[in-house]
């Protein structure tokens, strides 16, 4: 198995502790040093595959099963424009995403539901407050003392699924079961994407299925986005609108501004990067740090030379995002892929 080439002056990503004859699961992702002094080590895995399918890299435990989580909304999405809900390019964005919460969040969402001859009732997703810490102070100082379902970072998902419901005559009032004609639909793309059963399926934090799977499969699936034609509209939705797929202040949206690339999150700290007609990246942090994650992601993305030196310095904050003591920073998460 070949390893891409580093950037001039890098080191390169080398193939991971499972080739080295280690246990699988001793990759570190990062590790967070506070003091000068590293407190704790982030085991994970990542993978890396061409958009004809063959594998460029896998480091770590590769194959070991974990839920998908919202890292499959791309797929998700793409289920709802074939099944003829009419989205424009914000509302695919939405669909999409784990949002913030943010006023534009909200239009847009709503705006979708308006346009199924719908309203925010027919939304599944539980109350929630925003993700957003400013959207969440937004709606507090404007006088609002509940959560709402519309709030919910996955309210983009479901609307978008009412939409296709509507458009494909599906009940609306089951889109959430896992026998549902959209859910199914979602499970056959997913399995094929991935080349793995994605069942049995566990229960989102939104309500919906999650599927299981793999970084490998994840970086399969992720390739296919990069490259195939049917995944273009939310592809290119999603990079040309990463503060609607994210937030600003995600790294998913800090990566999309640098690269030309959809990357989605998924909770519990699961994310792919389909670098357009280049690659798919999987990665997945086994303790479900989302900080520690990104460290890795960017060190690797870093690593295959696909950032420029401007891209490496915007995003330092999430390559090396800080730790603080006394409200000052006093070290930071830290690289420490092999």
């Amino acid at each position: 198995m070949s390893v891409p080439p580093a950037q001039p002056g890098g080191r390169g990503l080398q193939p991971g502790a499972r080739r080295r004859g280690l246990p699988s699961g001793l990759l570190v992702l990062a590790r967070a040093v506070r003091s000068g002094l590293a407190e704790s080590y982030h085991h994970g895995a990542i993978a890396v595959v061409d958009p004809d399918g063959s594998t460029v890299l896998e480091v770590g435990d590769v194959d070991r099963t974990f839920f998908l989580r919202s890292a499959i909304k791309p797929f998700q999405a793409t289920i709802c424009l074939e099944a003829g809900a009419d989205l424009n390019r914000e509302q695919i964005a939405l669909a999409a995403a784990s949002h913030g919460g943010q006023a534009a969040h909200r239009a847009v969402v709503a705006s979708t539901l308006i346009g199924a001859g719908l309203d925010e009732s027919a939304l599944q997703c539980p109350p929630d407050w925003p993700l957003s810490d400013s959207a969440y102070q937004q709606l507090i100082a404007a006088g609002h003392t509940r959560p709402a379902a519309i709030y919910h970072n996955c309210s983009g998902k479901h609307s978008a699924a009412l939409a296709a419901c509507v458009a494909a005559g599906w009940p609306i009032e089951t889109y959430t079961d896992g026998d549902h004609p959209y859910q199914r639909r979602v499970v056959g793309l997913v399995s094929d994407l991935t080349g793995e059963d994605v069942t049995p399926v566990g229960v989102d934090g939104c309500g919906f299925p999650t599927l299981r799977g793999s970084t490998h499969g994840l970086a399969r699936a992720f390739a296919r986005l990069a490259m195939d034609e049917r995944f273009a509209q939310v592809r290119e939705a999603m990079m040309a609108l990463p503060a609607l797929t994210s937030d600003t202040d995600r790294p998913e949206a800090a990566l999309m501004q640098w690269l030309p690339a959809a990357v989605k999150g998924g909770a519990v700290a699961c994310a792919g990067v389909a670098l357009t007609g280049r690659f798919g990246l999987a990665a997945k942090c086994w303790d479900g740090s989302n900080p520690a994650l990104y460290v890795g992601v960017i060190e690797a993305l870093d690593r295959l030379g696909v950032l420029e030196p401007v891209a490496r310095e915007s995003l330092a904050g999430h390559a090396r995002p800080p730790l603080f003591g006394g409200g000052e920073p006093v070290g930071s998460y830290e690289p420490a892929l092999g």
